[in-house]
């Protein structure tokens, strides 16, 4: 899990993203802050959509960390007995890092955004594009079969 930075009205807001060890993208989200409440409803959806990992392997950012304790402690209040495991190690997060070319490519073209909801909308479409290239939805489909599938 890791975040990168995007320019809407001037303003830098922040792209949580999170890869799994294969590198495909698991899910991300648009925030406009980099603090516990965002990382924890980031940790939050991500758990909701994927289920519960072993571990999650961070940068060395409070926020996550924040977020991370305050997901753990909500799942322990649920009944969950055993913890996520959070590992921050400098090197070990590079393939999340290396993901976030393909974002910045396509958006250091634009220049930024207007609005906030059309970065968002717009790095939406930026990702399913990504997933559908890297063939996370149905291998070996033509990815424009697998994106009009996906518009219907």
């Amino acid at each position: 899990m890791d975040e990168t930075y995007i320019k809407v009205k001037g303003n830098w807001v922040y792209l949580h993203r999170a890869v799994d060890k294969h590198g495909e993208t698991l899910d991300f989200m648009l925030s406009q802050r980099r603090n516990k409440p965002a990382a924890t409803k980031f940790f939050a959806r991500m758990l909701e959509v994927n289920g519960l990992p072993r571990k999650i392997v961070i940068n060395k950012s409070g926020a996550n960390t924040a977020g991370l304790k305050a997901t753990n402690k909500m799942l322990k209040g649920f009944g969950c007995q055993v913890p996520i495991e959070m590992v921050r190690r400098k090197y070990l997060n590079n393939i999340v890092e290396q993901d976030h070319r393909f974002i910045k490519r396509r958006t250091r073209l634009m220049f930024g955004f207007k609005s906030f909801a059309s970065a968002s909308a717009t790095l939406a479409g930026i990702e399913v594009a990504h997933m559908i290239r890297k063939g996370h939805f149905t291998p070996g489909l033509c990815p424009f079969r697998q994106f009009s599938e996906l518009a219907i």
